[in-house]
């Protein structure tokens, strides 16, 4: 992989390349990234999901949106700081072609802040109640009606995936989707692979996948126009600013969702302190953080400098790294073996042990499983009436329900079952429950 394919700021449609030295310096191709995703519903409804924390019991704590933007943000520090290194390692790309430093900020943000897009809500038990449904639950009647891979996107259904398609879906007046630019495509696409074939390897980019059958024609589109290597094993390699993306949202669920955990009072404040002081004791200036009196002040600078440590700390690794990465061998997350690797192990065990276990979000996934069943059970009945041409009034006041951009006519089992599994991710918490109540009749 080549640098110069791999920054590239094409979009759908495009049948030329757009040159960098070619660009508007007051609105970057990049920064338009940023903006048509910020500007989206779909990023809107990030702001009512959960992160890990039920919304309505707390009111400081982090949802969906807070979290993409701080990741966004790390992103953009990640990004310039290789950026800055990259243009001095490769100077053509500067001198040549016009890249700056901030284009590698710009391009990291913009997709860390996608990031989350597509996830459902309820957190990722959202993303496993939808799975069930259709691996376990009355979706299973799909399976002999669909190719292989179209009901392993059901089953193992993935919220890097849907935000994907979303990013790229075209539809009536929106050609495209969002239209992002392919730099920023490749980047937010952490695992650049299909539900099938699954590859039971330690590989990163096996963990998940991340494109949906309906989407396959135009991410191999993508991959060829970035240049993104395949190697002997058939693997489609990650687009390298995708390591950035993860490290960024790595960082920020490590280090805030402890400080979540911290003021909810899960964990107690001295013992957790402790454990952001082992990670940035070579870096802290004990006489400031001494005349801190409140927990919370303290709390923050520890949390500003483990961010800083880790970032600094991603980078030198993404740079000492460079020639794997872009070969397409470096097969771990920037962070997994890096220095801080026990820190980061015992901070996260502790959130896992007294945050993700904890009552109330327990209860919440609970809730999910239920809410979200009963949403895709309505919907998929409704739909499987309709195909039968038996479907009921009932039916047909449920398929009004769906909002203008899912059409139900002239479009395959697969697609309809996609667009309806999308269409209950792209749900605020509070909407999936409205909807389920007005379903169950509880609404009036």
């Amino acid at each position: 992989m080549n640098w110069e394919e791999l920054l590239s700021l094409k979009r759908f449609g495009d049948t030329h390349k757009r040159i960098r030295k070619e660009q508007d310096q007051t609105r970057l191709g990049f920064e338009v990234d940023y903006d048509r995703i910020i500007f989206s519903s779909e990023f809107r409804s990030l702001q009512d999901k959960t992160q890990v924390v039920p919304l309505s019991r707390r009111d400081f704590v982090h949802t969906r949106l807070t979290h993409s933007l701080e990741v966004s943000v790390v992103g953009r520090s990640l990004g310039r700081q290789v950026g800055q290194r990259i243009l001095e390692r490769h100077p053509h790309l500067q001198n040549i072609h016009g890249f700056q430093i901030h284009d590698f900020g710009a391009i990291v943000s913009a997709a860390a802040l996608a990031h989350d897009i597509g996830n459902p809500p309820f957190g990722h038990s959202g993303e496993k109640a939808i799975g069930r449904y259709f691996a376990k639950g009355e979706g299973q009647q799909f399976k002999t009606q669909l190719t292989e891979a179209q009901f392993q996107d059901l089953c193992d259904f993935e919220g890097n995936a849907n935000g994907f398609r979303i990013l790229t879906e075209s539809r009536p007046g929106r050609p495209g989707g969002l239209r992002l630019s392919y730099a920023t495509l490749g980047a937010f696409i952490k695992y650049p692979k299909a539900s099938l074939p699954k590859r039971p390897t330690s590989h990163i980019g096996d963990k998940k996948f991340g494109v949906f059958q309906s989407e396959t024609e135009f991410f191999n589109t993508l991959a060829t126009d970035l240049g993104l290597k395949i190697d002997g094993h058939d693997r489609i390699s990650r687009h390298p600013l995708a390591f950035l993306v993860e490290a960024a949202d790595d960082i920020c669920y490590t280090i805030i969702d402890f400080e979540d955990a911290i003021n909810c009072g899960w964990i107690e404040e001295s013992y957790a302190l402790e454990y952001l002081i082992k990670l940035v004791k070579d870096k802290m200036n004990v006489k400031t953080y001494n005349g801190m009196t409140l927990t919370s002040d303290r709390v923050s600078y520890l949390r500003a400098l483990a961010i800083g440590a880790l970032i600094d700390e991603a980078v030198d690794l993404f740079m000492s790294n460079e020639e794997a990465i872009l070969s397409g061998t470096y097969g771990i997350g920037l962070l997994d073996k890096c220095k801080y690797e026990a820190q980061i192990t015992d901070i996260k065990n502790l959130s896992i042990q007294n945050m993700y276990q904890s009552p109330e979000v327990i209860d919440k996934e609970i809730a999910g499983y239920e809410v979200l069943t009963h949403l895709l059970t309505v919907y998929c009945n409704a739909i499987v009436q309709f195909n039968s041409s038996e479907c009921s009034q009932y039916e047909n006041l449920i398929l009004k329900t769906l909002p203008d951009t899912i059409s139900t006519h002239n479009i395959s089992l697969y697609e309809q079952l996609i667009a309806i599994c999308g269409h209950v991710a792209i749900m605020s918490d509070s909407q999936a429950v409205i909807t389920y109540n007005t379903l169950k009749g509880l609404k009036f």
